[in-house]
């Protein structure tokens, strides 16, 4: 299992989200392919924002948050990553990186665990290679942010204690994860 989808796993232990044992597979309803569509854009829209600000470790989180929510999904349907092959235009403009997860995030739409693992597989290039940060240690720092932070008491019975639930906080300062 991917490292990082098995913290999303132990997150979702941690919150009271429920999710199949790895392997077993479960179906997403589609009223929870419209909720994780929604946590993605608005993940996207602060991504976006931090890229307009030109500030490198609030850009790394915004990858950060998006990649975590892209995995929670396939850790709700009891998937693994699905290595694929991401490609983005190393052109030096910041249009051809918002096209790229801007496609991604709308190819979550169908649900599917290929797609997701697409979005945090650009997710991962992006902060490596766009931002030049060490992605694994920034995910390592989110998650460990994540696990601290209190839960909400009530059952999941409806989705808005469920997007309460999957939503991420603001992220840590992850400036220590750059290499620069």
């Amino acid at each position: 299992m991917n490292k990082h989808l098995q913290l999303v796993r132990d997150f979702h232990e941690h919150a009271g989200i429920k999710q199949p044992d790895f392997p077993e597979t479960a179906h997403l309803s589609d009223m929870d392919i419209v909720m994780y569509q929604a946590l993605l854009m608005d993940r996207g829209s602060a991504t976006f924002k931090a890229i307009t600000s030109g500030d490198l470790a609030n850009i790394l989180a915004g990858l950060i948050d998006l990649a975590y929510t892209a995995l929670a999904p396939i850790a709700c349907r009891g998937d693994n990553v699905i290595a694929t092959s991401v490609v983005w235009r190393q052109d030096g403009s910041v249009l051809s990186i918002m096209k790229v997860l801007c496609d991604k995030i709308s190819d979550c739409s169908g649900g599917e665990t290929l797609a997701y693992s697409a979005l945090y597989n650009i997710c991962e290039q992006l902060a490596k290679g766009f931002i030049n940060a060490d992605f694994d240690k920034a995910f390592e720092m989110v998650h460990r942010h994540l696990m601290q932070q209190p839960q909400p008491s009530e059952p999941d019975q409806n989705y808005t204690v469920r997007i309460a639930r999957a939503s991420l906080p603001s992220p840590p300062d992850l400036s220590d994860a750059l290499y620069e």
